[in-house]
């Protein structure tokens, strides 16, 4: 049996990748507990680094920090949205692995913007001066003003902040943002000459993100390097469209699903597209940013709708992988599997063994449900044959491996028992 804070319920719940509130919750404790061994993981390196750090960046840096923890004190839940925020876990993963010197000090930059979309949302009063040395000063969640002057000048008084560029071209009036029962800040906040503001999707709380710097590596991502859809590139009204026919497919189809979405989703990040156009779009879910989607925009909204379910699994199993290893370091084998062309390593196969058992539960529960449109219950139907099989033969390998730890090999049985009952009665519908 697994170990604590995942209760057994809780667990199977996880393996079988069925929606269930108490899994929700322990996710969301696991992602932040993650995200804060990180922040204390940066501030031990600037206290081991700090001789290698002018001192204008380490006062920089203080006083940074100094407004993180007075914004946390004023509103601990608005802080805690923005440590969490995906793309803040991006961000320190990077820090802490770039090269000491310039490299680092560069990333360190970016916290005087988490600090300062802290101190908004939790409508902390702010003043002085912040260096923007790449030009512009990224508020993450929340948007970005353009600085080209180097240098942004905080101002205003509790509940709202202005920024202004040193050079007096560009500025905005920030307040803070109202609360919402069910978490996640507005889009579209604030106005100004030079600020872009980030902004949800239709009906809910996940932002639409085509500006944070750290939403895609830099050199791209997947076999084809795509790199992020820039504004005004990314469409914004398209992605909109998409996502109101994904969340309606959703929320008839499996609306328990559809919530979990909801809760577990923070940010949709759009792809560029692809150099050589056709094929399906492509999805992928950053270890270091959970809770965004990475992906392309697609034909129809049942593709978002597939695609959102699978790089919400990736999520879910990169945020459980921190409180239980499901994997061990082993010699690294590859393995080829149905959905890619190139031989994966074992935990690569289980986090794609699990995505595609989700989509094997989904269309198996579309294809059999009344209230979905015919083609896509069609469409389902054909793809449930095809998967199911894809994904067995997956989970063998799995059973098969000695990179499982204990608690991997019991994930992956109670994987297979959920895979073995699709299809079998149509009371795996209810």
């Amino acid at each position: 049996m697994t170990q604590a804070p995942v209760s057994s319920e809780v667990f199977t719940a996880l393996a079988r990748t069925r929606p269930a509130p108490k899994a929700t919750t322990v996710l969301r404790v696991a992602l932040h507990a993650r995200r804060m061994l990180l922040v204390k993981s940066l501030l031990v390196r600037v206290e081991r680094q700090s001789a290698a750090l002018t001192p204008a960046v380490r006062r920089r840096f203080e006083r940074d920090w100094a407004l993180l923890v007075r914004a946390e004190r004023a509103d601990a839940a608005a802080v805690r949205d923005v440590v969490d925020y995906p793309m803040t876990g991006a961000w320190l993963t990077e820090a802490l692995a770039a090269p000491e010197g310039a490299a680092f000090a560069l990333q360190l930059a970016h916290a005087g913007g988490v600090a300062v979309a802290a101190a908004v949302r939790a409508g902390c009063p702010v003043d002085g001066t912040l260096p923007t040395p790449s030009g512009a000063l990224v508020l993450p969640g929340l948007g970005v003003l353009r600085c080209p002057s180097g240098h942004a000048r905080l101002g205003g008084h509790p509940g709202l902040v202005r920024i202004t560029d040193e050079a007096g071209r560009n500025d905005v009036l920030l307040p803070r943002p109202v609360a919402r029962p069910d978490g996640g800040a507005p889009g579209g906040a604030g106005r100004g000459p030079g600020w872009s503001a980030l902004r949800t999707l239709p009906g809910g709380t996940v932002v639409f993100d085509d500006l944070d710097p750290y939403r895609v590596p830099p050199r791209g991502i997947g076999p084809q390097s795509l790199l992020a859809a820039e504004r005004p590139d990314s469409s914004y009204r398209m992605w909109a469209r998409r996502w109101r026919e994904a969340s309606a497919l959703l929320s008839a189809t499996d609306p328990d699903r559809a919530a979990e979405l909801r809760a577990l989703l923070r940010a949709v990040v759009p792809l560029a597209p692809a150099e050589r156009p056709g094929g399906t779009s492509m999805g992928a879910t950053l270890r270091a940013a959970p809770g965004a989607a990475l992906t392309q925009l697609p034909d129809e909204g049942r593709e978002l709708a597939e695609s959102l379910v699978h790089e919400t699994h990736h999520s879910k199993l990169a945020a459980l992988d921190g409180l239980v290893p499901l994997c061990r370091p082993g010699r690294g084998t590859a393995h080829r599997v149905a959905w890619r062309s190139d031989p994966r390593p074992v935990p690569a196969v289980l986090q794609g063994a699990y995505a595609h058992l989700a989509l094997a539960d989904l269309w198996w529960r579309t294809g059999h449900g009344s209230r979905a449109p015919a083609e896509w219950r069609r469409r389902a139907r054909e793809r449930f044959e095809a998967q199911r099989e894809e994904v067995g033969e997956a989970l063998s390998l799995l059973l098969e491996s000695d990179e499982l730890t204990c608690a991997g090999r019991e994930f992956v049985q109670e994987m297979g028992r959920h895979h073995a009952s699709l299809g079998v009665t149509a009371q795996n519908v209810l």
